[in-house]
């Protein structure tokens, strides 16, 4: 079976359009979400839209949860929390029937699923050696995966205990086989690995292989809409950058 795993979708529609359309010519069978469908973006209906009509398996982000009122808007930056101010405000009846649901953690066959990290799933950020490391520790699967921070990781438990890997470029391949692994797969809708384009994970179980994909979208369009709804300057100017 060919998964595709995407995450941090943050209502960019174009993007998550392009990564769509990626993921048909590479055949997934099935969809994994990690959560972060909305918040920060401009098309926050059509994105819940699409994921629920597509995903097996879909988590809870802290921006979807700000946006449903489950969490303190005082916990989020200024332009996160004015984005899930106007976000909630214009949500529509089935977008919030999907979210409602939805947890920030979940399992499937060989594989932990996290929003943010085993450790906390809502908030923690798995961007240093030690929280892998805790990753680790606290999960017992061979695939652990995790979003939140926006940035696409492979890292590896050799047998030994020992950590490897890292950042994960475009076309970066895993061996699922090689001991244990925490696979982060970037950001669809708002990339902060320097690499504008939208971010995915391809995992074929048949063969114990995961590839990383980016794929372009068009970012002037998401900026125009961005801009239109009177969202935070700076959440369309960071798309460009992929910052």
């Amino acid at each position: 079976m060919r998964v595709a795993v995407i995450s941090d979708i943050h209502g960019n529609l174009h993007a998550l359009e392009a990564v769509f359309r990626a993921l048909e010519s590479e055949g997934a069978d099935t969809l994994w979400s990690l959560g972060d469908v909305v918040g920060y973006g401009p098309r926050p209906n059509a994105c819940c839209e699409r994921v629920a009509a597509r995903a097996s398996v879909s988590l809870a982000g802290n921006h979807d949860l700000g946006v449903l009122g489950s969490l303190d808007l005082d916990e989020f930056s200024p332009d996160a929390a004015a984005a899930a101010l106007w976000t909630r405000s214009v949500l529509s009846p089935g977008a919030r029937a999907y979210l409602e649901p939805l947890t920030p953690q979940a399992t499937a066959p060989g594989t932990e699923l996290f929003h943010a990290s085993p450790r906390d799933p809502i908030w923690d950020y798995v961007i240093s050696a030690e929280a892998a490391a805790d990753a680790f520790r606290l999960t017992r699967a061979e695939i652990v995966l995790v979003g939140h921070s926006h940035v696409p990781l492979a890292i590896g438990l050799e047998p030994g205990g020992e950590l490897g890997g890292g950042l994960a470029a475009a076309g970066s391949e895993v061996d699922l086989g090689a001991g244990r692994w925490l696979l982060n797969p970037g950001s669809v809708g708002q990339p902060r690995d320097g690499d504008p384009r939208a971010s995915y994970l391809l995992l074929d179980l048949a063969t114990g292989r995961a590839q990383f994909g980016r794929v372009e979208y068009p970012i002037g369009r998401t900026q125009a809409e961005l801009r239109q709804r009177g969202l935070p300057a700076a959440l369309a100017d960071r798309l460009a950058e992929g910052v």
